[in-house]
C-alpha cells in the first residue's frame, strides 16, 4: 500500500471521527502506551527447555498440530519472538513460563530455580527494551502427574510446589527490578477430579493454605505483582476444579491480589468482557489472558470477533487501563507459529484502537438520560466508521508492515529459517 494513499485515507478518517468529537491522533498516542504481553509458549507448543532434547512428562498441556519450524532452543525461540515483534506496532512484553529456564544443559528442579537461571532472559529483554511477566509451571512434571499440586493431599508434594511458587516470585521480582518494569507473576494450577468428588472443601482449604504460604513474604509491588487464575474444567478434571472462578475471586478480593481472567476458562456462554467491570471494583488490578475458546478451552489464535471488541471496550470504558495487564494465551501448532503471534497480537491492538475511537462520554450521557434509541443508533453507526484507515496509519507510523504485507515477511522467514529446522 502506497504511503500517500495511507495518509490520504487517514486524513479523511480523521475528519470523520472529528465530527463526533474523537481526536484520532490522541487515540493513537494512548494506544502506543498500552503493552501486550506475548506468551512465549506459542513458539514451541508449550514444551519448555528444562531437559535437553526431551520434555518432562506428567500433567502436561497439549498443543495440536505439527507445523514445521518449532523453536527447539532458547536462542531459536528468542529469534522467533524478535521476528514477531518486528511486525507488531508498539512496545510490548514477554510472558515467560518457568519451564523455559536457561539451565545451561544441567537439570534444575522446579523448587530450586533461582533468578540466575533466568538472567539471560532478563539480559535479552533489556536489550530488546521489553518488559517481562512470569508464570510458575505447575504441569509437565512427575509431581503433577496425578493431577494435583498445591492442593495435593500429600504434604510433601504440596511443599515442593509451594517452594516452586516462592522461587518464582523471587525470579519475577528480579526481572521487574533489573528491567525497571513491574512483572506480573500469574498462578494457575491444573488441580481437579475427573469424576464427582465426595469432598469439595478440603482441596480448597489446602490450596488456600498453600497460596498463603507462597505469598507470605512481602515483595515490593514496584517489582512484582501476584495474580491468580481460575478455570472451569480441564482434561482429566472435568467434574471438579479446585481453583474455580468463585474460589479465586474470593481469594483475590480477600488477599488483594490480581485476578486473572482467561477468556477460555469459563462456560461457553460466559464472556470475560462481562466480568471486567465487576472485578475492577474489588480487586486492586486485573490480569487478562486473551484467548479464543472453540467449544472449550482450546486456546485458538485470537481473532477480531465481537468478544475481542467487547473486551477492549470494557477496558477503555473503565478508565482503569493503568490497572489492567493484557496478556495473550493461545498455542496453535497447526499453523506458522510466528504468524499466530502476529495475527493474535495485532488483533488485540486493533480492538484497543477501535475502543479508543469510541465517543464513550456521549454514549454514557444518552444512557443516563434513558435515551436508549439514540444509544443503539450511535453504536450501530460507529461500526462502519473508517477505523481501518486509522489502523493502517498507526502501523505505518510505527514502522511495521501495513495490511497483510507482514505475511510476506513471515513466509520469507519460514523459507530462510524455519524450513531448515528438523
Amino acid at each position: 500500500m502506497k504511503k500517500q494513499n495511507i495518509e490520504r485515507a487517514y486524513q479523511l478518517a480523521k475528519e470523520q471521527y472529528a465530527e463526533i468529537g474523537i481526536n484520532t491522533d490522541r487515540a493513537m498516542a494512548k494506544l502506543a502506551k498500552i503493552p501486550v504481553s506475548l506468551h512465549c509458549w506459542q513458539g514451541d507448543d508449550v514444551g519448555g527447555y528444562e531437559k535437553v532434547g526431551a520434555e518432562l512428562s506428567g500433567g502436561g498441556i497439549q498443543a495440536t498440530g505439527n507445523y514445521p519450524g518449532k523453536a527447539r532452543t532458547i536462542d531459536e525461540l528468542r529469534m522467533d519472538v524478535e521476528k514477531a515483534l518486528s511486525l507488531i506496532p508498539g512496545r510490548h512484553r514477554l510472558n515467560l513460563h518457568a519451564c523455559y529456564i536457561d539451565n545451561g544443559g544441567k537439570y534444575i528442579d522446579r523448587n530450586e530455580m533461582q533468578p540466575r537461571h533466568f538472567q539471560s532472559w532478563i539480559d535479552w529483554a533489556k536489550a530488546n527494551k521489553l518488559g517481562m511477566d512470569f508464570n510458575p509451571t505447575y504441569f509437565s512434571h512427575p509431581l503433577a502427574a496425578d493431577g494435583f499440586t498445591l492442593s495435593h493431599p500429600d504434604k510433601g508434594v504440596r511443599n515442593f510446589w509451594i517452594e516452586h511458587g516462592i522461587a518464582c516470585r523471587k525470579i519475577a521480582a528480579a526481572m521487574g527490578k533489573q528491567l525497571d518494569n513491574t512483572a506480573v507473576t500469574n498462578f494457575w494450577i491444573p488441580d481437579g477430579y475427573k469424576d464427582i468428588p465426595a469432598d469439595r472443601t478440603s482441596p480448597r482449604q489446602r490450596l488456600t493454605d498453600s497460596l498463603d504460604k507462597i505469598f507470605a513474604e512481602k515483595i515490593n509491588p514496584k517489582f512484582n505483582l501476584d495474580a491468580v487464575e481460575s478455570k472451569l474444567f480441564g482434561i482429566g478434571a472435568e467434574s471438579y476444579t479446585v481453583g474455580s472462578h468463585e474460589f479465586y475471586m474470593g481469594y483475590a478480593v480477600s488477599r488483594q491480589k490480581l485476578l486473572c481472567l482467561d477468556a477460555g476458562h469459563y462456560h461457553p456462554t460466559e464472556m470475560i468482557s462481562e466480568k471486567i467491570s465487576s472485578v475492577l471494583m474489588f480487586c486492586p488490578e486485573l490480569l487478562l489472558h486473551v484467548s479464543r475458546p472453540v467449544r472449550w478451552d482450546s486456546d485458538h489464535v485470537v481473532i477480531l470477533n465481537d468478544e475481542l471488541f467487547a473486551i477492549a471496550q470494557e477496558l477503555v470504558r473503565s478508565g482503569k487501563l493503568d490497572k489492567v495487564h493484557i496478556g495473550l494465551d493461545f498455542f496453535d501448532a497447526s499453523i506458522n507459529r510466528i504468524a499466530a503471534w502476529v495475527i493474535g497480537t495485532r488483533n488485540m491492538i486493533k480492538a484497543l484502537l477501535y475502543a479508543l475511537l469510541e465517543p464513550y462520554d456521549a454514549l454514557k450521557k444518552m444512557e443516563q438520560k434513558m435515551e436508549f434509541t439514540g444509544r443503539l443508533a450511535w453504536m450501530e453507526e460507529l461500526k462502519t466508521l473508517p477505523f481501518g484507515a486509522v489502523w493502517d496509519y498507526y502501523c505505518m507510523k510505527k514502522n511495521v508492515p501495513v495490511g497483510s504485507a507482514w505475511f510476506a515477511e513471515v513466509k520469507q522467514y519460514e523459507a530462510n529459517v524455519l524450513s531448515k529446522r528438523s
